[in-house]
């Protein structure tokens, strides 16, 4: 029997976590499953067919196992976005706003050349911020990112309308309601 189970059923919702009145949406009970990722790996690189791509680009943490991923799918190479302090080397960095505060994101500044062709993935786009601050390290050296995948959309928040705002094509698997 075939399998008709879609991305969104490997998604777990864990409640109050982080912290209180938060659906946390867990993806790590869809990498588990090696029919679950497969599926979603091949559903991300769905919309690029034949498309000009140089490198994916992943935010930290889930945004690595993607991009590693869809980087080997695609044969090219796999540039890491990071938190501040967690790359060695020269770096830049770009700060973006928090719920409560700032945070800021780094690349390496060898990373990507001008006129590069980038695909941006990460797992869940919530209010876009993280998304944006790698979207403009990319940008800063002269790469063209040339669309956004994500595993989960949580249209409340606003992130796609943010991220569609800056010109950027993005694509999604599926959709939660709420926080």
């Amino acid at each position: 029997m075939a399998n008709t189970k879609q991305v969104k059923d490997y998604i777990r919702t864990i409640p109050d976590f982080p912290h209180e009145g938060i659906l946390f949406r867990d993806v790590t009970t869809l990498f588990l499953d090696p029919h679950g990722f497969r599926m979603a790996i091949d559903q991300m690189l769905a919309p690029y067919p034949g498309t000009d791509i140089d490198k994916v680009a992943g935010l930290e943490a889930r945004g690595f196992i993607l991009g590693g991923a869809i980087a080997h799918q695609l044969s090219k190479g796999f540039v890491p976005i990071r938190k501040k302090g967690k790359l060695p080397g020269k770096t830049i960095e770009q700060a973006y706003q928090l719920e409560y505060g700032e945070a800021v994101m780094e690349l390496h500044d060898d990373s990507l050349q001008p006129g590069e062709k980038v695909l941006l993935v990460d797992d869940l786009l919530a209010t876009g911020g993280t998304a944006e601050a790698g979207i403009k390290l990319m940008e800063q050296l002269g790469a063209e990112v040339i669309g956004c995948a994500f595993i989960i959309d949580l249209p409340e928040l606003g992130g796609r309308k943010k991220l569609e705002s800056l010109g950027m094509d993005v694509k999604v698997l599926c959709e939660f309601e709420g926080a």
